[in-house]
């Protein structure tokens, strides 16, 4: 029998939860090493030498950054939910979004996150506010993109709700999203009410005293 993938990942990281959510999705069998264990860490170390995660080993393969296992999972272990569309235009629009809550809702929220971490003489003011700007601006446009639709792409969740989940999970957290985008927060409860992310969201609590900002007392 052939061994399991092992998914190199942290139950708190939004980056590892977008994955999970994709295996849960489809109910794909793996193996979580999680990296509060020192052997996990040294394994990690020796695959991938700048140890950021998540990362999926499949016998002698290591796929690495989110959005590429998510897609390898998807062409080598298909299951009845189809993250990433057949059709060349539907996939090129799943691929924008996922783009979109890379880029445009995770960069800036973590931003605001990780100058919390640093030194007080070491932190960046100014880059903060530009990362919290970004983020209202990116709230504004997807209220209005979200306007009648289900999902980030229409009727079928895809690669990019994978991202979205935990994206604005703890985007909201760190910068609250202004109460006129109901089409975002009406999003972000449905994207908590999806059973795959309600799974991540209930493994990660133990771990919400690591949040930096002081985990809100919701979600």
């Amino acid at each position: 029998m052939p061994a399991l993938p092992q998914l190199y990942a942290h139950p708190f990281s939004s980056y590892c939860q977008k994955v999970l959510v994709a295996l849960y999705e489809n109910g794909t069998p793996f193996e979580l090493r999680i990296l509060e264990d020192p052997q996990a860490q040294a394994e990690l170390a020796e695959r991938w030498p700048i140890k950021r995660f998540p990362v999926l080993v499949d016998g002698e393969r290591t796929i690495l950054e989110a959005t590429c296992i998510i897609e390898y999972l998807d062409r080598h272990y298909p299951g009845p939910s189809r993250l990433l569309p057949d059709h060349a235009e539907d996939a090129l629009e799943v691929r924008m979004l996922d783009r979109f809550f890379d880029n445009y809702i995770s960069t800036p929220q973590q931003k605001v996150v990780f100058d919390r971490i640093r030194p007080e003489d070491q932190r960046d003011p100014y880059g903060v506010t530009e990362a919290r700007a970004m983020l209202d601006t990116a709230y504004a446009w997807l209220d209005q993109r979200m306007a009648g639709r289900t999902w980030a792409v229409g009727e079928r969740f895809s690669l990019a709700d994978c991202g979205a989940a935990p994206f604005l999970f703890y985007a909201d957290w760190t910068h609250p999203i202004p109460a006129t985008f109901a089409n975002v927060h009406a999003y972000r409860q449905r994207l908590l009410a999806r059973p795959s992310f309600a799974r991540a969201v209930d493994e990660a609590r133990p771990y919400r005293h690591y949040f930096p900002l002081g985990a809100p007392d919701r979600d």
